[in-house]
């Protein structure tokens, strides 16, 4: 297994060192900085805004290369997080040697390693988020015994010039390709720099959202992911986003990731894909179907899903994604095949096929059965989201499924595999909970489920009183019937967001 990460990894740390991202040691550094003449160190690390900020080195010599790994460095943290008093605001950034990587942008040869943040006595910050998911997982694993997986679905848009041949076809640019896509060669470099840099990649296309006004072209497009452990995959999508958003600068179009681009159109969410593990071995699904682990875990997730829209639509645009008829959940339920739901359970071989071999008739020998790649799909969260944190509620919410009793009868009544919005399953509709239609709506909810996150203390409360506070503060209370057929005041309100988390 350890030989199959190393071969063909193009993360040129793991081909030249010759071993897996997870066993990186400070002097495996120092060797691929000495040996790769590699001038300047940038550390990284996620604010209370939820971008990649930067601190860069020049490297002077071997002992202070050794001293920055060995000891990181002082930030002021009141300017990082708004929680953080200014009189006592040193915080330390210590390097995640697992998560280094050759910076695809820089004029000069440069490494950059992602960061955690430490306090004055040396103890990891409570509050910050990438220790409020490491604390999630580990509560997890020790309850449950399992290792909780995740990747996500990264939607974004690009916005360019109006081309003049093959001009979009409206929402009808899925899986679309060149010529009749014109941002294919951005995404395809996007894919390569992000493998690059740690992303473990399953798939990249072009999406639903593709339209045209007089000047400019709108094109929607995805990136997927494959589940790996819960931290790793929140730092595959927040470096793929600086990424993306780098390349957009360098090919001078505009990329976005907000849940809402325009009036009427297909908006951009970030479904999260989850699975348990235990031993390798994946629980989700048997030979059978999904199993009733799964269940239990996906009745964890609806129980606290009207409180995690708090964590992953964290913005007013965020609920004019969340209406009927447009692929985007409004009530708490799950099913198989049904994209309006909010928990969704893809396609996942489950079933021994000979596919291959009928597609394939001179393959010979049996083909085997593979285990493992079932998932299931959250729904709600958008570009908006606040990763760290929203992933870190998620699997506080699918623990708690595992452990109550009453999780699979919850999962047998929330099971709709319908079209909810027919007026023959009016009463079914009915009988459901509705998602919050509004920031302030979600700050109700987790003010009320706050117990919920704080217990065992995952989640400080001043992290939740911070989000509530900050959803409060834009008072959008019914914003859409606010705004219902007064497309002017969208369109500014959207451009307000266009560059979200």
């Amino acid at each position: 297994m350890r030989e199959l990460e190393v071969l063909m990894n193009p993360n040129k740390l793991v081909k030249y060192l010759k071993k897996p991202a997870r066993e990186f040691t400070k002097y495996d550094i120092i060797k691929f900085i000495d040996d790769h003449q590699i001038e300047m160190l940038n550390f990284r690390y996620v604010g209370e805004d939820g971008k990649l900020k930067i601190l860069n080195f020049v490297i002077t010599s071997k002992s202070y290369l050794e001293s920055i790994l060995s000891t990181g460095e002082r930030v002021d943290g009141s300017s990082l997080f708004s929680y953080i008093d200014a009189d006592y605001s040193d915080l330390y950034v210590i390097p995640r040697f697992r998560t280094a990587f050759v910076n695809p942008f820089a004029e000069t040869p440069t490494l950059d390693i992602l960061c955690s943040f430490y306090t004055k006595d040396g103890k990891p910050l409570e509050s910050a988020p990438e220790y409020i998911l490491k604390k999630a997982t580990k509560k997890f694993t020790e309850d449950t015994g399992y290792t909780f997986k995740a990747m996500g679905e990264l939607e974004y848009y690009i916005m360019g010039e109006k081309p003049n041949l093959y001009p979009a076809k409206d929402q009808r640019g899925y899986h679309t390709a060149a010529p009749f896509t014109s941002w294919e060669k951005l995404r395809i470099e996007a894919l390569q720099i992000i493998a690059q840099c740690g992303g473990k990649i399953k798939y990249g296309h072009s999406e639903v959202g593709n339209f045209s006004t007089e000047t400019t072209l709108y094109e929607q497009h995805e990136i997927e992911f494959i589940p790996v452990d819960a931290e790793e995959a929140i730092e595959q999508l927040i470096v793929a986003k600086w990424i993306l958003r780098m390349l957009g600068q360098k090919y001078g179009v505009t990329i976005s990731f907000a849940p809402k681009i325009t009036v009427g159109k297909a908006g951009s969410g970030l479904h999260i894909h989850m699975l348990i593990e235990k031993d390798g071995i994946n629980y989700m699904a048997d030979e059978v179907g999904l199993t009733d682990t799964a269940k239990k875990f996906i009745a964890g997730i609806l129980t606290h899903a009207q409180s995690l829209t708090a964590f992953g639509n964290t913005i007013p645009t965020s609920y004019l994604r969340l209406v009927p008829h447009q692929e985007a959940p409004t009530m708490v339920c799950w099913g198989d095949s049904n994209r309006s739901v909010l928990v969704r359970v893809p396609l996942g071989w489950i079933a021994k096929t000979n596919m291959i071999k009928d597609a394939n008739p001179q393959e010979y020998g049996e083909v085997p059965y593979i285990p493992g790649k079932q998932t299931v799909e959250f729904r709600v969260p958008d570009g908006s989201a606040d990763l760290y944190h929203l992933l870190a509620g998620m699997i506080l919410a699918a623990k708690d499924g595992l452990m109550s009793d009453d999780s699979l009868e919850k999962a047998k009544k929330l099971y709709v595999n319908v079209n909810i919005f027919n007026e023959e399953h009016k009463d079914l509709y009915n009988s459901l909970k509705s998602l919050p239609t509004s920031c302030y709506e979600s700050a109700e909810y987790l003010e009320k489920d706050a117990g919920f996150y704080t217990k065992d203390g995952v989640f400080p409360q001043g992290t939740i009183d911070g989000f509530v506070s900050k959803l409060k503060s834009y008072n959008d209370k019914d914003l859409s019937e606010r705004l219902y057929k007064k497309d002017a005041e969208i369109k500014k309100l959207v451009d307000k967001y266009l560059h979200c988390m």
